[in-house]
C-alpha cells in the first residue's frame, strides 16, 4: 500500500511538472506571437505614415505617374529641353494642375530661346515669388481652350485666352502667327496640343 501511494504521489508530481512545462512554452509561444504582431503594426503604422506624409508633400493630378497614356501638354513641355524655361516659369507660378486637366488646351509654348531674347533680367524678376501672380497672367496668356492644328488656326482672326485677353491671328505664306510669334512646330497632347513658337507673347502687346 505505502509502494503504491508513493507511486501515485510520485506520479502526480511528475504530471504537476510536466503541465507547468506545458504552461511556460505556451506562454513562451504567445509572448512571441504578441512580439512579432506588435512589430507589424508598427511597421504598418511607420509605412502608413510615410504614404500620408508623401502623399501631402505632392498633391493634384500633375504629380501622378501614369505611363500608360499620351503626355499632357505639361509632360511635354517638361520632356523638352527646349522648354527649360518654360517649365521653371510654370512651376513659379504653380500652373503644373492647370496644364493637366482635361482640357482640351492649345498652349503656345516659348523656346528658351524666346525668353533669353526679353530684356535682360525680365525672366529672373518674374520668377521672384513677389511677382508670381504678373507670371501666371503671362502664362495663361499662352494658353486657349480648344484643340486647333497649325492650319485649322488660319481660319481664325483672334483666339480668347486662359487670362480672359485676346491675341491676334496672322497668316504670312505658310506661317502661322499668334500674339506676334510664329509657330515653329505643333506637337499634339493627350488633353490638347503645343505650339512651339519663337516669341514670348505679352498680353497688351
Amino acid at each position: 500500500m505505502i509502494d503504491r501511494a508513493f507511486h501515485l504521489t510520485y506520479k502526480k508530481q511528475i504530471n504537476i511538472k510536466q503541465m507547468k512545462t506545458k504552461l511556460k512554452i505556451s506562454l513562451s509561444i504567445l509572448l512571441v506571437v504578441l512580439f512579432f504582431n506588435c512589430k507589424k503594426n508598427a511597421e504598418t503604422k511607420t509605412e502608413t505614415s510615410t504614404t500620408v506624409v508623401t502623399a501631402t508633400e505632392k498633391q493634384g493630378q500633375a504629380f501622378i505617374e501614369d505611363d500608360g497614356s499620351t503626355p499632357n501638354v505639361l509632360q511635354i513641355a517638361i520632356g523638352s529641353k527646349d522648354h527649360t524655361t518654360l517649365v521653371a516659369a510654370v512651376q513659379a507660378a504653380g500652373l503644373e494642375n492647370s496644364l493637366v486637366n482635361a482640357g482640351p488646351l492649345m498652349v503656345f509654348a516659348p523656346t528658351n530661346e524666346a525668353f533669353a531674347a526679353l530684356p535682360e533680367g525680365t525672366v529672373e524678376n518674374l520668377l521672384k515669388p513677389e511677382n508670381k501672380e504678373a507670371l501666371a497672367n503671362i502664362l495663361k496668356y499662352h494658353v486657349t481652350p480648344g484643340n486647333y492644328s497649325k492650319d485649322f488656326l488660319k481660319k481664325f482672326k483672334k483666339l480668347g485666352q486662359a487670362n480672359n485677353d485676346y491675341v491676334k491671328v496672322e497668316v504670312k505664306g505658310d506661317d502661322v502667327y499668334v500674339g506676334g510669334a510664329k509657330i515653329i512646330a505643333s506637337i499634339p497632347a493627350g488633353n490638347g496640343i503645343v505650339h512651339v513658337i519663337d516669341k514670348v507673347m505679352l498680353p497688351g502687346n
